[in-house]
């Protein structure tokens, strides 16, 4: 493939349903769309999901612009590419911004698909024709409505509920869960919101006798030690997220065993090139792994459909529907769950049908670049 046009869309959309975590409220999204085009005229769409505000990591919708417009993007026009690897390789001498390389990276593997007229799960090595989807709950106003949001989305289907805690709202809530809707997959999500403190800690070993299928991500992402002392502690499983950026912090993981369980968010690890070797190194030392979400629009959620497809995925992903978030998507026909089941695209490039019409009247700022 050889890349003669980078266009970036600066893409807003309201939520259906505001969604609040450990650090702040959100009422819409803000992602950018990478638009690669090859000199044939194929078209390769990526997504940039990078958060609006730097709580969830250090990457925001305007630093990953920059360093996309400045960094990525012109190294790539005009030259010629074999596969999805070489065209991540061109960045290996830039630090961080992982969101900026996730959304070209997934734009140079769905146009590949596109040139080779094979649907993306079959190039990721993908074996399974359907993935299991679970649904993740934001922190609600009262303990009523969360029993009330859990209620429509098991009603709908899915096996599993993953819950955002923090302090002040965590043992409290799980117990009003677990005693309403019984032996649900159930886990809660903290986004490092909890220290070392006595009543952090009491809290969390609280959490315990609840049968979770894990605890994501407990402490600060860079506090090893921490996650690695409540690991050894609980019976609850520990699963890093926001810890673990690359390979080396996941060799970090498995060696401190900070945690057992590894959230692979192909934004946060830059990719689906190195999420692709994250889940080898994840089965080689057999961790079970699943797919984390940014509540991307159709671009990135189909991403996440395809590589959850791949074997190491043995637990259910953040891929529910795109309705569950908004009103209308940027593709066509997108990613629906049925009675939490996710059929995988089957057809090369993104999978679905961009929406350039929907995406134009939702782009409040583009950019193209060309050789």
């Amino acid at each position: 493939m050889q890349i003669v046009s980078a266009t970036l869309h600066r893409v807003q959309l309201p939520l259906v349903h505001a969604f609040q975590t450990s650090s702040h409220r959100k009422n819409h999204l803000e992602h950018l769309i990478v638009e690669l085009t090859d000199a044939s005229g194929a078209v390769g769409w990526g997504e940039i999901a990078s958060p609006s505000d730097p709580y969830y990591c250090p990457d925001t919708a305007g630093t990953s612009w920059i360093i996309a417009q400045q960094n990525l993007l012109p190294a790539l026009l005009g030259k010629e590419f074999e596969t999805p690897a070489d065209v991540n390789a061109t960045w290996a001498k830039v630090r961080g911004h992982q969101f900026a390389k996730a959304g070209v990276d997934m734009a140079a593997w769905t146009l590949h698909s596109t040139l080779t007229d094979q649907p993306l799960t079959q190039l990721l090595g993908g074996t399974r024709s359907e993935v299991i989807a679970g649904v993740s709950l934001g922190i609600e106003p009262t303990l009523d409505d969360l029993v009330t949001q859990v209620g429509r989305h098991v009603d709908n289907g899915y096996p599993r509920v993953k819950l955002k805690i923090m302090p002040g709202w965590d043992v409290e809530a799980v117990r009003v869960v677990r005693a309403e809707f019984g032996d649900l997959d159930l886990h809660v999500d903290a986004n490092g919101a909890y220290t070392e403190s006595d009543d952090h800690l009491t809290a969390l070993r609280g959490l315990d006798p609840y049968g979770l299928t894990m605890i994501e991500q407990p402490f600060a992402p860079n506090n090893w030690l921490a996650s690695r002392r409540l690991a050894g502690e609980l019976d609850t499983p520990i699963c890093l997220d926001e810890s673990v950026e690359d390979l080396d912090d996941l060799a970090t993981m498995i060696d401190l065993k900070a945690g057992s369980i590894l959230n692979i968010k192909v934004s946060r690890m830059g990719g689906l090139t190195p999420a692709l070797v994250a889940h080898e190194v994840a089965q080689q030392y057999e961790v079970p792994v699943w797919c984390g979400g940014m509540h991307e629009f159709g671009i990135g959620r189909a991403a996440n459909v395809a590589i959850s497809s791949l074997a190491g995925f043995s637990l259910p992903s953040d891929v529910s529907s795109w309705d569950k978030y908004y009103a209308r998507d940027i593709v066509l026909d997108g990613v629906m769950a049925d009675r939490g089941r996710v059929q995988v695209p089957t057809t090369p490039g993104v999978g679905f049908t961009v929406d350039t019409d929907f995406l134009a009247e939702n782009t409040v700022e583009s950019l193209t670049l060309t050789a």
